[in-house]
């Protein structure tokens, strides 16, 4: 396929999230196929790209510019742009235009991120409030994309767009590991996600409580405020919980090379990713019951009900012996061999085939 361009400038230089990986993974296939153009507005994106990716620099995608790029680009040799948003400008476009709506969450946990200024928070917020907005953006669309078959269906239930609807899977982009060492003895289960509410970390603490030989560790990033909370609660239900306050890739691989599983007590969930990166390690997951959760993890994952500390603590037990553990290491790197950045391109160009 021909002038494939790709909208690279929701990519976050200095705090990568689910969007940045989401756009990383599929870029770098596609380089590997076919010549690609990306978009970017900070020269930090640059960096991230591949040696055979063309860039063009344009205007911040929540500039008033945004209402006039797609004319811009009928001036180029554009064919498809494929972005991993749905905020992409389609006024006046002669090109196809993929957009993506990775879930449904923020209308259900209506916060905006803290990393965006006072009025993107307000606008974001006012666009959250119906789905009419939503529903503007993707008809506008030749094709929209999700990353998974739980929020396409959700999708689908919402009416949210008449456009035809793909599913292209999140990836992790860690190697698979080689045959795992049993390590149903560690005492370390260890956390990778926010804090947001609906993450639900204070569950896992006071269920902590009931496991007196295991230690939970907190890798990701967090306030000195919440650090302090968390602790405070901590102490005061008897838990033994560490604090790592955000690790490097290389650490982070340390960790899952030596944890007992990985824990999530989440009450709402995106996708998943740090499960799939638990998985491809031969690390069990022990998760919560929700749907999405269900959906990645498959057979490899250990479920308990988020509102029963005793479902929890059983999960932990039941993998605590050598054969069971084993097991579920290797129920998660076969369910992980499922995502990849390969096989989510090849949906990708399957669904776009599709519109050609």
């Amino acid at each position: 396929m021909k002038d494939v361009w790709f909208d690279g400038r929701f990519i976050n230089p200095t705090r990568p999230d689910g969007i940045t990986s989401f756009s990383l993974g599929l870029v770098g296939e596609l380089s590997r196929l076919m010549p690609v153009t990306v978009l970017i507005h900070l020269e930090a994106q640059r960096g991230l790209m591949p040696e055979n990716v063309s860039v063009v620099k344009v205007n911040d995608p929540i500039s008033l510019r945004e209402l006039t790029l797609a004319r811009k680009l009928n001036q180029t040799s554009i064919g498809v742009l494929i972005s991993p948003m749905q905020t992409t400008s389609s006024l006046g476009r002669n090109f196809k235009l993929v957009l993506t709506l990775h879930d449904l969450i923020y209308y259900r946990h209506r916060t905006p991120p803290r990393a965006f200024s006072a009025p993107v928070r307000l606008g974001w917020l006012v666009f959250h409030l119906s789905y009419f907005p939503q529903r503007f953006l993707l008809d506008r669309a030749d094709l929209v994309l999700t990353v998974s078959e739980t929020s396409k269906q959700q999708i689908l239930e919402a009416r949210l767009t008449k456009r035809p609807l793909e599913v292209v899977h999140n990836a992790s982009e860690l190697e698979i590991s080689k045959p795992i060492k049993p390590r149903h003895d560690s005492k370390y289960l260890i956390y990778m996600g926010s804090y947001n509410r609906y993450k639900n970390v204070e569950f896992l603490i006071k269920s902590m409580a009931l496991l007196p030989e295991k230690t939970l560790v907190l890798l990701s990033r967090l306030s000195d405020k919440k650090r302090r909370k968390l602790t405070k609660l901590a102490n005061s239900v008897g838990a033994t919980v560490q604090f790592e306050n955000g690790v490097t890739d290389a650490e982070y691989l340390v960790w899952l090379g030596k944890a007992f599983g990985l824990v999530s007590a989440s009450k709402d969930e995106g996708f998943g990713i740090p499960l799939v990166e638990a998985m491809s390690q031969g690390l069990p997951v022990i998760v919560s019951e929700i749907p999405i959760f269900q959906e990645v993890a498959g057979n490899a994952g250990v479920f308990f009900d988020n509102s029963k500390p005793e479902e929890f603590v059983a999960g932990v037990i039941k993998l605590s012996e050598e054969k069971t553990w084993s097991s579920y290491s290797k129920k998660a790197l076969q369910q992980s061999a499922k995502f990849s950045w390969k096989h989510s391109t090849q949906e990708l160009l399957a669904s776009l085939r599709e519109i050609a």
